[in-house]
C-alpha cells in the first residue's frame, strides 16, 4: 500500500497548492519512513560538544550593533496551536504576562529594538494553516510594526497525516482539516524560498535570519552575534544554554564522530534504552536553545545546491489523528527540525547564551514559572530574572495540564516562587490569594483540597 500511499499523499499535496519542494522534501522522509527510518541518533555515534564561545565574551561598540541590525531580520516560528495545554487557536495569542499574550511581547520588544537602534529590524512570522489569520488580527494592534514591501506574515507548508498502518493519507470526515498537519519547523527553509521571502531578503540587502520559537519570550535580537557572523565568516549558528534539572528533555548539540560536523540529537532522535545518556547534565551538558541564525547568502547557495531541498533528519511523530481524541486513528506525521541544519553548513558553530534567551511556555509548569514573581517585563518587554540563583523546579500534574484548568486552580494568580527551590504539586489543589512557597514545597491531596489565603507553605505541605 505504501507506494500507492505516496501517490495518494502527493497528489492531494498538489491538489492543496503545495510548492513542489515541499512535495520533494515528502516525497524523501516518505521513502525513509518505508525503509523503517527511526531517525535515532545512537549514542556511540556522537561525541559531547566540547568548548563553546560565550556570547558574553563578544564585545561590540553600538556603531558596530547598528550596522549588523540594519541586515538582519528576526523570524519566529508560529505555527503551534498548544493542543497539549488545551489551546484551541495559536498557542501565542495566549495571555502570558501581565495580560498580554506571546505576540505583544514580540511585537514590543522588536519595537524597542528599532527605538533603542534606530534601525528597520523586520519581524516575519512563519503560520501554520491554522494560526495565520488569529495572529494578524492580534498584531493589528501595532500599526508600525510591518515594514513596507515585506509581509509580517507567511505560511508554511502542509502535508497528510499518515495511517500508521499502512501510510496511506489518513481520512477524519468529522474535521478534515485534521487530516493535515505541519511538517515540522524545520519546512521553515523550504518556505522561505517557495514564498518568494529569501530571494526578497537578499535583494533588499538582509544577510542575516535570526529564528527562533514564538513561545520563546526570551529570544530577543542581540546584535553581537550577526558581527560575530560577518567578522568570522560563520553561515550558522546554535544558540545553546549550560543545562539544568529542568533541561532533561531539551535537544543538545553533538559533534558526529565520522565527520566532525555538529548535529542535533532532539528527545524524539533518542534510541531506545539510551534515554540515560540524553539525559545526562555532565556529558552533554548545554541544551539546544532553538535560537538559530543563518546567512542568507549561504542558505540560498545550500538550497540551490541540493534542488531546494536541505535533506534533514526525518523526525517520526506518532500521534492521534484528532490529539484530543486517543480512540480516534493513529497516524505518524513526517516532521524535521529547523535545528538539525546544523549539519548541513560547513563551519556551523554553536554559541553559549545566558539563561535569560530561553523563556519558553510549552507546558503549564513553564507557565508558571513565566507568570510568576521570579520575573518581570522590563521598559524593552524582556523577561527579567528577579532573582541571582537557579530558577525553582515546577512540576504540576495533569489536574493543571489544560490552561482552564490551570487558571481555575490560580484564581487570584500564581503563588509567590521567589524564596522556593521547588514546587511539587499532586492533586486537585486550588491556591488561595496571596500564597507564598518557601525552599522545597510538595502539596498532595487524594481530594480536592483549597490552600487558604496568606498561606506559607515549606516542605510537605
Amino acid at each position: 500500500m505504501s507506494i500507492e500511499g505516496l501517490q495518494q499523499g502527493t497528489e492531494l499535496m498538489r491538489a492543496r497548492g503545495v510548492d513542489e519542494r515541499a512535495i520533494g522534501a515528502f516525497t524523501r522522509f516518505y521513502a525513509m519512513l518505508e525503509q523503517d527510518a527511526t531517525g535515532y541518533i545512537h549514542e556511540d555515534t556522537i561525541e559531547p560538544l566540547g568548548e563553546v564561545q560565550a556570547l558574553g565574551d563578544l564585545a561590540v561598540d553600538k556603531a558596530l550593533a547598528r550596522e549588523a541590525l540594519t541586515t538582519s531580520v528576526v523570524l519566529k516560528l508560529n505555527g503551534g496551536l498548544g493542543t497539549s495545554m488545551g489551546i484551541s487557536g495559536p498557542k501565542s495569542a495566549l495571555p502570558v504576562r501581565d495580560g498580554l499574550t506571546f505576540l505583544d511581547i514580540i511585537a514590543r520588544q522588536v519595537l524597542a529594538i528599532r527605538e533603542e537602534y534606530d534601525v528597520e529590524l523586520p519581524l516575519v512570522f512563519m503560520d501554520s494553516f491554522r494560526t495565520q489569520e488569529e495572529t494578524l488580527e492580534v498584531l493589528a494592534a501595532y500599526d508600525a510594526l510591518e515594514v513596507e514591501g515585506l509581509p509580517l506574515s507567511f505560511t508554511q507548508s502542509a502535508e497528510p497525516k499518515l495511517r500508521e498502518d499502512d501510510l496511506s493519507p489518513v481520512s477524519w470526515p468529522q474535521a478534515p482539516e485534521l487530516e493535515w498537519c505541519p511538517p515540522g519547523h524545520g519546512d521553515v527553509y523550504v518556505a522561505l524560498q517557495s514564498s518568494g521571502l529569501l530571494d526578497t531578503l537578499r535583494e533588499r540587502g538582509f544577510r542575516h535570519l535570526f529564528l527562533s520559537n514564538a513561545d520563546n519570550l526570551g529570544a530577543v535580537c542581540d546584535p553581537r552575534i550577526p558581527v560575530w557572523m560577518a567578522d568570522q565568516g560563520i553561515p550558522y549558528v546554535a544558540e545553546v544554554c549550560q543545562r539544568t534539572r529542568n533541561d532533561r528533555k531539551g535537544g543538545h548539540l553533538a559533534h558526529r564522530r565520522d565527520d566532525g560536523r555538529l548535529v542535533l540529537r532532539d528527545s524524539a532522535q533518542v534510541a531506545p534504552g539510551e534515554e540515560e545518556y540524553f539525559a545526562d547534565n555532565e556529558r552533554h551538558e548545554y541544551f539546544h536553545v532553538n535560537n538559530l541564525w543563518v546567512d542568507l547568502d549561504a542558505l540560498a547557495a545550500e538550497l540551490a545546491e541540493r534542488a531546494g531541498v536541505l535533506e534533514l533528519p526525518i523526525i517520526v511523530n506518532r500521534k492521534t489523528v484528532d490529539p484530543t481524541r486517543k480512540d480516534s486513528t493513529p497516524v505518524i506525521q513526517i516532521e524535521s527540525s529547523m535545528g538539525s541544519a546544523v549539519e548541513v553548513f560547513e563551519g556551523s558553530r554553536a554559541l553559549l547564551v545566558p539563561r535569560d534567551r530561553f523563556r519558553p511556555v510549552k507546558t503549564t509548569n513553564e507557565l508558571l514559572l513565566v507568570r510568576s514573581d521570579v520575573y518581570e517585563l522590563d521598559s524593552a518587554s524582556r523577561v527579567v530574572s528577579l532573582i541571582d540563583h537557579e530558577e525553582p523546579f515546577i512540576d504540576l500534574s495533569g489536574e493543571f495540564r489544560f490552561i482552564a484548568d490551570f487558571d481555575a486552580r490560580f484564581p487570584h494568580g500564581v503563588p509567590s516562587i521567589r524564596q522556593a527551590r521547588s514546587l511539587v504539586v499532586d492533586g486537585d489543589v486550588t491556591f488561595g490569594r496571596d500564597v507564598s512557597c518557601v525552599g522545597d514545597v510538595r502539596v498532595k491531596a487524594a481530594e480536592p483540597r483549597t490552600i487558604p489565603d496568606g498561606s506559607r507553605l515549606e516542605g510537605d505541605a
